[in-house]
């Protein structure tokens, strides 16, 4: 299968049409787009168009892409993707790109949702108390990133040497890590395309990388989300992320 077919395959079980997107002041510039990003990207690698939304979702999110956002929330939909899923995909952005973002993107999200009929609010998926989500937290990174960053902050002044590791183990990892919808293996690699779209953050990048091969993700998929992100966060942002990796990504995961 071509590119050409290869894209209006993509097009028509992703948006309903192979016509989709088609624009009567800028068709050549829709050409170059749909046929890198719907007839070759997303065509190569072992992720499936499940997962591929769910990491475009994570990227236009991270970078405030609203109208392709709400095209790509009911991509979902139409990918088998489910609400809760995309939901705890949003809300797993929080953290790393702040509050208010996240609030931007969760009303663009619902928006859609409403349209396709999908009752509101979803499903509640805490897990966690207001008395044990440092404790459940903690189950899930000390395995997976030990204490580095409490010892790390040790130099802060006053209380903020305590507190600032305990947010990080509270809201990362015991509100939102801890919530059922996705599953680790899932969220640790949405982090890394998080990261990877946010620019800047290549230190946090390399240590998601090991994380999410750490929890079962392996080297391909990695490479094949960030290369799916990439003609929404830019190539730029791409070789960031692959070349602070590099080092990780060359070694089997049993070897981190």
């Amino acid at each position: 299968m071509n590119r050409q077919d290869n894209k209006e395959r993509k097009l028509e079980k992703l948006f309903g049409s192979s016509e989709a997107g088609r624009s009567e002041t800028d068709q050549e510039f829709m050409d170059i787009l749909q046929g890198f990003l719907f007839g070759e990207v997303s065509c190569v690698g072992s992720l499936d168009d499940h997962m591929r939304e769910l990491v475009t979702i994570t990227t236009l999110t991270t970078i405030q892409a609203f109208p392709q956002l709400k095209a790509h929330v009911k991509a979902g939909l139409n990918a088998g993707c489910q609400p809760v899923e995309i939901r705890e995909t949003v809300y797993q952005c929080a953290p790393f790109i702040g509050f208010p973002k996240t609030l931007n993107a969760i009303e663009v999200m619902n928006e859609v949702f409403r349209e396709n009929g999908i009752k509101l609010p979803l499903p509640d998926q805490r897990t966690v108390t207001e008395e044990d989500r440092y404790k459940k937290g903690l189950e899930i990174q000390a395995p997976v990133y030990g204490t580095e960053i409490k010892e790390r902050y040790t130099w802060l002044p006053g209380d903020f040497a305590e507190a600032v590791p305990r947010y990080l183990t509270e809201i990362c990892f015991g509100d939102f890590s801890t919530r059922e919808g996705l599953d680790g293996k899932t969220r640790e690699l949405l982090t890394v395309i998080i990261l990877a779209a946010m620019g800047g953050a290549e230190v946090q990048v390399k240590s998601h990388v090991y994380g999410a091969l750490k929890v079962g993700n392996t080297k391909e998929e990695i490479v094949c989300a960030l290369v799916q992100a990439a003609g929404y966060m830019g190539i730029p942002r791409l070789f960031n992320a692959l070349n602070v990796s590099r080092e990780l990504l060359d070694k089997d995961a049993e070897e981190m």
